[in-house]
């Protein structure tokens, strides 16, 4: 992986030197460093475009689920993917929440609480890159099973993640169609559990974008089963599907891993494809229609219990 480290490193290098006199002209050279880890996001972000251009795009379009019949709000799914893969959505954190994360834990240190590194519990068995990687992958991947079982089975926070269910036209799009305040309410208990964990931020980078990938895959408009082993060793566009359905939405809440489903007596292993959707207190399918503004204040309606 050294070719790919490297390459990454120049391009993100060049990216930088793009950026870094704008900051200076307008004032906010005290962001540098800051800067130099968005264009990190940033550039994994150009990537994960191009895999889903490249790789799941044409998947789609060999063995499509179903037919595409909505393509406007495929359009909007675009447009979420977009905010959440170049870094818009984590810039809003940055000049928002990050400053109390960044107070938070400043004062933690202070008072002489260290920072606590979950790879280190082992020593000797747990030495290494890989093997630190390995751990906070499935740390972090047992943390979003229950988050998202949480926003199923709370229902408040059901009533915000609903609008993520409602995609009847699921595609590899699909992933980041989610309320703003979903989105915010998961990215902030996941980042407050990786820094108690002491995540390195390389290695945040690396799960979240692994994670992702592997999450536009399982959301493609796909025929795809990884086979009767493969199916229970990682989540598949079949497995993940069978959590979007109509009929058996309630199950399947892995992320990465189906493990955690199986552990906890929540897998459901069909082999057929069923179309996608949520329906509501009367069995009528959600419509939260195509536009992203439209979704978004359907959703906080929800919230506020006003539909």
């Amino acid at each position: 992986m050294n070719w790919f480290s490297e390459a990454f490193a120049a391009v993100q290098q060049q990216l930088f030197e793009v950026v870094a006199p704008w900051l200076y002209q307008w004032g906010m050279g005290n962001l540098l460093e800051d800067a130099y880890a968005a264009s990190t996001w940033l550039l994994v972000g150009l990537i994960q475009i191009a895999v889903l251009l490249l790789v799941i795009g044409p998947l789609q379009r060999w063995r499509p689920a179903e037919p595409v019949t909505d393509r406007a709000t495929i359009r909007t799914d675009v447009i979420y993917t977009v905010i959440h893969r170049l870094g818009l959505f984590r810039v809003a954190l940055f000049f928002t929440l990050e400053p109390m994360f960044n107070s938070g834990f400043g004062f933690l240190r202070t008072a002489g609480v260290g920072t606590f590194h979950l790879d280190q519990v082992w020593p000797g068995v747990t030495d290494g890159a890989v093997a630190s990687f390995l751990i906070y992958l499935l740390a972090l991947d047992l943390a979003a099973y229950w988050l998202h079982r949480g926003q199923h089975r709370i229902g408040i926070w059901w009533r915000l993640h609903s609008l993520h269910h409602s995609q009847r036209q699921m595609t590899m799009w699909s992933d980041n169609r989610n309320h703003l305040v979903d989105d915010v309410l998961v990215s902030v208990l996941l980042v407050l559990l990786a820094q108690l964990m002491g995540v390195a931020p390389e290695q945040f980078v690396a799960i979240v974008a692994l994670t992702q990938l592997s999450e536009s895959l399982q959301h493609a408009n796909v025929r795809l089963s990884f086979g009767r082993i493969g199916e229970r060793l990682w989540v598949s566009p079949l497995f993940h599907r069978v959590h979007h359905s109509v009929h058996s939405g309630d199950c399947n809440y892995g992320v990465l891993l189906p493990w955690w489903d199986q552990l906890f007596g929540t897998a459901n292993f069909q082999t057929h494809y069923d179309p996608t959707g949520v329906k509501d207190s009367q069995k009528t399918l959600i419509d939260d229609g195509s536009g992203l503004w439209s979704q978004q204040w359907r959703g906080l309606k929800r919230l506020l219990g006003y539909a």
